[in-house]
């Protein structure tokens, strides 16, 4: 065995050597700094980076970094924070990006699993011969001869036995494919963790759809009552014959049927952003009054906020850097493909015990046993192996150019948020003003419609104005709150929720909730990011460009 050993390492020696002479000094020296193995060593690529956001100047924002882990809490809505807390415990879609992390980790353990003989098994095996007689047996053989099998045209063969074949990494094939594992599992994490930034963000975005409705259809059957009253006093008018006009009574009764069918519009809405929100929540559409305490307040967004600055982008969401490591997964694929350029150096052995009886096979002469060095390098591959290496060489390309598209796509959803939010909080403030002053003015003209001094159309105006203003207003306030929801998704926040303690989710009246458990599960799958290495990314105060 020793003999064997020292055999190998010298022909590790020659066959390195052999390799150096191919590849050159220059091949050399990166063979040796990247650790022995083949290929480039990853790094992070360059990406467009703003120095600041447009709009960093306003008083409204603060470039100190933020504590996004619970955004939502900025609302002050504890209906909404349990929601969320819920779509996280519950929600289907989160589940399954939950067990791609478990099929990361899983595909993780075969590449590791590479790194070690790649062959072994254990065999039984029974043969039963029957020769032909026609084949000369060498009858005179004696029956006590180690060679009597050869004469006889029956006999039995036992054999137990194993076989190993071990490639050894001389060239890093294998833990190149194991970088390519990790980077992939840290992909899957990050992917889960963008799905419930998505996940939060579509909660919140329903519950505001939600509010929002509400408060619309406040607005529509307050009005409706106004427009009630001022029906009533036309017809009153229109009866007493003489008095108004022919034209005030119909036209009451139309602007009134207007808003009612408005009412029905509203119902809609209202009913799809509550089955909205029971989907995300893992369950089945029900009516959600009795949970989210309708009606209630459009959530009102901070006159403050603060966002940081472009570069944090890049280590703060999730979906940034998800692409960073798929780069970072590809880079070690193009190693894996240049060690196919180089000889495959293996170990092959078996050893085994074989008798005609089952009762001899574990005799000490029954044993037998082969071992030995394998050596096979593809030479004439036409092209081949060169051409994979530069197929390689150009996905990474790709994921590089998409990595950085994400890079700017991101920066861009968060400049879009930034001014949605700083316009429509001035915004809410004028419609504030214009809706006073619509009350106001539907207040005196309804007086002045009661005492004759001016016609119904002037009052239909008036109505006409006060609730589309007021529509308005609604519509503005919410809008005002999706923005901040907007802003917080596209600066990556939310994701922090599964490092926290969990608490009870919402169980409808009458149901049970959808759990992992019900699914055979003790616990919610979610990926333990203290296994997985997070990626390396380049330091904003070097200047990504």
């Amino acid at each position: 065995m020793r003999k064997l050993i020292q055999r190998l390492g010298l022909l590790r020696i020659l066959v390195v050597f052999s390799s150096f002479c191919l590849v050159g000094c220059t091949g050399v020296r990166e063979y040796i700094h990247n650790g022995f193995k083949v290929g480039p060593n990853y790094q992070p690529p360059a990406v467009p980076v703003a120095d600041e956001w447009i709009d960093s100047r306003s008083e409204r924002f603060s470039k100190q970094a933020p504590d996004l882990k619970d955004w939502w809490s900025v609302f002050n809505d504890p209906v909404l924070n349990r929601l969320i807390q819920t779509a996280y415990e519950q929600n289907i879609s989160l589940r399954e990006a939950g067990f791609r992390v478990a099929e990361a980790q899983a595909r993780r353990g075969v590449a590791v699993g590479q790194l070690f003989p790649q062959v072994q098994d254990v065999s039984l095996d029974f043969v039963r011969t029957q020769r032909s007689t026609e084949v000369a047996l060498f009858p005179n053989v004696d029956s006590s001869s180690p060679f009597a099998n050869l004469a006889s045209t029956r006999f039995n063969n036992w054999r137990i036995g194993s076989s190993l074949a071990w490639e050894l990494d001389f060239w890093g094939r294998f833990r190149r494919s194991v970088e390519a594992a990790d980077a992939q599992l840290d992909s899957s994490v990050f992917g889960y963790d963008e799905v419930l930034v998505m996940l939060i963000g579509q909660v919140a975005t329903a519950y505001i759809e939600l509010r929002t409705e509400e408060e619309r259809l406040a607005v529509a059957k307050k009005n409706a009552e106004l427009q009630t009253e001022s029906t009533r006093v036309a017809k009153a008018r229109f009866d007493a014959k003489g008095e108004g006009s022919e034209l005030d009574y119909p036209q009451a009764k139309a602007n009134l049927g207007s808003t009612l069918a408005d009412i029905e519009r509203i119902e809609i809405r209202r009913r799809e952003a509550q089955n909205r929100l029971s989907v995300l929540m893992g369950m089945p559409p029900h009516d959600l009054s009795d949970i989210i305490n309708s009606p209630a307040p459009i959530p009102k967004a901070p006159g403050t906020v603060t966002v940081g600055i472009p570069a944090e982008l890049i280590w703060r969401r999730p979906d940034v850097r998800r692409a960073e490591r798929i780069v970072a997964a590809q880079s070690a694929e193009i190693g894996v493909a240049t060690s196919a350029l180089y000889p495959h150096i293996s170990v092959l052995g078996s050893l085994g015990w074989e008798a005609g009886k089952f009762s001899d096979v574990f005799k000490s002469s029954a044993f037998g046993g082969t071992i030995g060095p394998s050596f096979r390098w593809e030479v004439l591959n036409y092209g081949r192996l060169l051409n994979n290496i530069k197929a390689e060489n150009a996905v990474f390309q790709q994921v590089i150019a998409n990595y950085q598209q994400t890079v700017l796509k991101a920066n861009e959803e968060a400049e879009n948020a930034i001014v949605a939010y700083l316009h429509l909080l001035d915004q809410v403030k004028l419609l504030e003003t214009s809706v006073r002053d619509a009350r106001e003015a539907e207040r005196v003209a309804q007086v002045k419609y009661r005492a004759g001094e001016t016609d119904f159309n002037r009052l239909f105006v008036v109505q006409q104005l006060l609730l589309g203003q007021e529509e308005r207003l609604a519509v503005a306030r919410g809008a005002s709150a999706q923005s901040l929801v907007d802003l917080y998704r596209a600066l990556g926040g939310g994701w922090e929720i599964r490092l926290a303690r969990p608490v009870s989710p919402i169980t409808p009246p009458g149901q049970v909730p959808l759990s992992i458990k019900k699914m055979g599960q003790d616990q919610p799958v979610v990926p333990d990011t203290g296994k997985a290495p997070m990626p390396t990314v380049p330091s904003p105060a070097k200047g990504n460009k």
